[in-house]
């Protein structure tokens, strides 16, 4: 008879690869104490907050945008009489109305350089204040001022880990190369083998969870489909010990037909958030924030080809039951009309995305206002005055 020797690591790094394989996108796990929970969601490609949330009553947009710009009677969704939501996010507007949906206009990182989706994610993951600065991800950093054990570590579902969450923390990863078979009898083997010892049953446990959790799609399946796997395992895993979720979303490069293609990540991310809502509960949700970022934004004006070009203002979501002053557009609205823009051509920033980040971390987690800008946004100015503590 084969002896088995199975360690916590390789239990883990094995296990939790039943759903690994078919993962649209890397999704990052931490368990910290505490009941608070908190996703990130990284928006690949620079999404347009011009299209996701659209300042219709401004008069400059409509002549800046003349086939992407929406109108109440032309489909667009009505927010407060001066800003109105793309028809593919309605998904969204139970959670407006609830106010656990709130949208940041004009932010961005130090990023102005030549607008490089590489740069501008690197700086938009780092939390750094220049390309390259940091080798590690804000997230990461953040994980070393939060009080919690050793033996609570982050993981990550998929082969390589995103930067946001790279960096001297003890990482899991959830390989996709384990020989560990998917059956139902495999599954129900270890559970009965483990399930005398408590680590490993804990770990059992998670593990199953993650299986349950509709991983499994067909090489062919719908984009929509492997989405929904995702957000489902990310609300699973955090109604466990898990407290931090991290995952991506792409498709936002729209520099050409935008209206068609602008249309199917935006249905992603409001799938994405109503079925972390649905997977966690009412009670975990009301725990929860959601904070859904870009690298940057898109120019004011559209191009002769139907899209818009790298920019510099954009939109950031921020979603939760544990947010506060939800249905509101938040921050500075620098307006698009003449001389508004950044170099003629884009949103103007009026804050920092990291501060958004920082009062999320701040407020969920209590990290100090001094480990926020000393060890986790290096040259960021926060304090306990932040507008986005109020969100």
């Amino acid at each position: 008879m084969t002896e088995i020797t199975l360690s916590r690591r390789g239990f883990l790094a094995s296990a939790c690869c039943l759903a690994a394989a078919p993962i649209f996108t890397p999704v990052t796990f931490a368990a910290v104490p505490g009941d608070n929970r908190f996703v990130t969601i990284v928006l690949r490609g620079a999404m347009d907050g011009l299209d996701l949330v659209q300042p219709y009553g401004d008069a400059a947009f409509a002549a800046l945008r003349p086939t992407l710009a929406l109108t109440p009677d032309k489909g667009l969704l009505d927010l407060d009489g001066h800003f109105g939501l793309n028809p593919g996010a309605a998904d969204l507007m139970p959670l407006w109305k609830r106010r656990e949906l709130a949208f940041v206009h004009a932010v961005s990182t130090p990023y102005r350089d030549q607008r490089s989706h590489f740069d501008g994610q690197d700086m938009l993951e780092s939390g750094g204040e220049h390309v390259a600065e940091e080798k590690t991800g804000w997230l990461n950093r953040a994980l070393s001022v939060i009080p919690r054990s050793d033996a609570r570590k982050a993981i990550d579902v998929n082969t390589s880990m995103e930067l946001i969450l790279s960096g001297p923390n003890n990482v899991d990863v959830w390989a996709s190369d384990s020989n560990l078979g998917t059956a139902k009898d495999e599954m129900q083997f270890l559970m009965r083998l483990y399930a005398g010892d408590p680590a490993f049953a804990k770990a059992m446990e998670e593990a199953t969870r993650a299986n349950d959790a509709a991983m499994i799609t067909e090489p062919d399946g719908k984009r929509g489909e492997k989405i929904a796997d995702v957000a489902t395992l990310a609300g699973n895993m955090l109604k466990g010990d898990y407290r931090i979720a991290s995952f991506s979303i792409t498709g936002w490069d729209t520099h050409v037909a935008q209206t068609g293609q602008f249309k199917r990540p935006v249905q992603d991310l409001a799938q994405a958030i109503n079925i972390l809502k649905a997977t966690l509960g009412q009670e975990v949700w009301s725990k929860t924030v959601v904070l859904a970022m870009t690298e940057f934004g898109r120019t004011v004006r559209q191009n002769g080809s139907g899209g818009t070009d790298h920019g510099t203002g954009g939109c950031a979501v921020v979603a939760g039951g544990a947010i506060h002053g939800g249905g509101r557009i938040l921050g500075k609205w620098p307006g698009i009309g003449a001389g508004q823009l950044l170099d003629d051509r884009d949103l103007m920033p009026t804050a920092d995305v990291r501060e958004i980040a920082a009062a999320m971390l701040y407020r969920q987690f209590d990290v100090t206002a001094g480990d926020l800008t000393g060890k986790i946004f290096p040259g960021l100015s926060f304090d306990k005055g932040s507008q986005f503590l109020k969100a």
